[in-house]
């Protein structure tokens, strides 16, 4: 155990906040080692992404649903420049929970998803102001309810306990004080310079809003604001909605919570807090700066410690998006989508329908959190079902895995799979023994002697001894659902 080389070291990076990364990727963030490679993730304003706007997914009356916002989401993960920025941008809606089962508005649920991405690596307090005045989220926990005389207490809660300071480090008092400061925080339809209150609750259950249609925006309602002295931890005077954020976020609680959350993520769960202090002081000397905490992380010891070293087991969409990524699907998906403006509508989504389809199968599907307190994580990902869809992972990527006699019945899954020319990563190795050694580099993964034993009789078996083009697909599916079953390959 234990990295060798800054190579090695990189890869470790690489897996935990760039979503995985392909061979050639990988020989580009190690150029100059682990110091050059975090520079390149943290500094990514200036790589370009693609661009692929939200309406190009729309059908064929011009119309865009909820499936095209979340789809269009996860194509932008795919085919990403910016690893770093989707890996946070997934972390904070995590942290941040809001479902569409709700918020069915499919635009506030696209801003939604762009605050995120627009504040993931900036100042913790302008993404909580940010996120705290989004329509999804004001909706989402009830703050449009929230009007001076009657203050509905649901956000200020959260936002203390599951936003901010965590459960323990707040009073009943303190979350009732707050709720007053966020009254009169609302949301409402853009109509030409104004922004006027949608209906009632009692009149509108849902926040909707069918497409094409007005823009919802942030409302400030003045007249249903409480603007008479407030106490919040201590603190007292006649506050509003920004400064009890201001308040929280000032609070040096607020810095442990979110480094232990962020490691917890990224690195590996239960972290002590001898390691956790030290690493939340850096944060917060910076004025929250996230991204200050995430190089304070990677350049913690611990982060390349021997608790860390293929410690974190993968949730859902970080195993099936680093796959694709390392087989460099996701790029030549970007330039397929790039040089063919004719494709349109669901064609657009490509390989990323795959990722949705199965990470929701494996317990996570974005867009829609199990609650306001996000997905359960660690071991939680793990169970009979879902290792069974890790398994299935494998058909969807190569197709289904015949052997020779049996030629032609993998094509039954034709349509639900990428079905990736598996000879083209072979090359003129033709043995079973150089087809595993192939696929164990490429999707990065370390096994002890007698598994990969076990890898090379099963690509014997489905190749007859030698692989050829016709028996490339059957032997990568067979070999990697061995591989994506295996207990070492869950770990990143």
């Amino acid at each position: 155990m234990g990295f060798a080389t800054e190579r090695e070291k990189v890869a470790h990076l690489l897996r935990r906040f760039g979503l995985g990364a392909s061979e050639s990727e990988l020989d580009y963030y190690a150029e100059g080692g682990v110091k050059a490679a975090l520079d390149k993730l943290l500094n990514y304003e200036s790589t370009t992404d693609p661009d692929i706007p939200l309406d190009r997914l729309a059908n064929d009356k011009g119309l865009v649903n909820m499936r095209a916002v979340q789809a269009w989401w996860y194509l932008r993960l795919l085919v990403t420049n910016r690893p770093l920025e989707a890996a946070m941008t997934v972390f904070w809606h995590n942290h941040f929970a809001t479902s569409a089962e709700k918020v069915d508005a499919v635009g506030a649920m696209h801003d939604h998803v762009e605050c995120l991405r627009a504040n993931c690596t900036g100042k913790f307090q302008t993404l909580l102001t940010s996120i705290s005045k989004d329509p999804a989220m004001l909706y989402w926990l009830d703050n449009h309810e929230n009007k001076k005389g009657k203050p509905n207490e649901n956000f200020a809660r959260e936002v203390m306990e599951l936003f901010t300071l965590g459960i323990g480090h707040y009073s009943e008092k303190d979350v009732q004080e707050a709720a007053r400061c966020l009254t009169g925080w609302t949301f409402g339809a853009q109509r030409g310079n104004r922004v006027i209150e949608t209906p009632k609750p009692a009149q509108r259950p849902k926040l909707k809003v069918e497409q094409p249609g007005p823009r919802i925006d942030f409302l400030y309602r003045t007249d249903q604001h409480d603007d008479g002295m407030k106490t919040i931890l201590g603190n007292t005077g006649n506050f509003d909605g920004d400064d009890v954020l201001g308040i929280l976020s000032g609070n040096p609680q607020t810095s442990l919570f979110i480094t232990k959350k962020v490691w917890t993520w990224f690195v590996y769960p239960n972290p002590e807090p001898k390691v956790i202090e030290p690493v939340a002081k850096k944060f917060r000397d910076s004025g929250l700066d996230i991204k200050a905490l995430v190089r304070a992380i990677v350049e913690s010891p611990e982060f390349f410690g021997p608790k860390a070293e293929r410690g974190l087991i993968k949730n859902p969409v970080t195993f099936c998006l680093s796959t694709l990524r390392q087989l460099g699907v996701g790029a030549n998906h970007a330039k397929r989508l790039e040089s063919d403006a004719t494709i349109t509508g669901p064609r657009t989504v490509g390989p990323a329908g795959l990722v949705l389809q199965a990470t929701k199968a494996m317990g996570m599907e974005l867009m829609y959190p199990p609650d306001v307190s996000g997905w359960k994580t660690g071991e939680a990902w793990i169970s009979s079902a879902t290792m069974v869809e890790r398994l299935k992972w494998s058909d969807r990527l190569f197709g289904e895995a015949t052997p020779p006699a049996a030629k032609g019945q993998g094509a039954r899954l034709a349509g639900q799979t990428l079905r990736y020319p598996a000879a083209s990563l072979f090359g003129a190795d033709e043995t079973p023994k150089g087809a595993v050694d192939r696929l164990i580099s490429v999707f990065d993964v370390k096994l002890p002697a007698d598994k990969v034993g076990q890898l090379v009789k099963a690509a014997e078996s489905l190749s007859a001894g030698t692989i050829t083009p016709e028996s490339a697909n059957s032997v990568a599916s067979g070999v990697c659902r061995l591989i994506f079953g295996s207990p070492e390959f869950q770990f990143c």
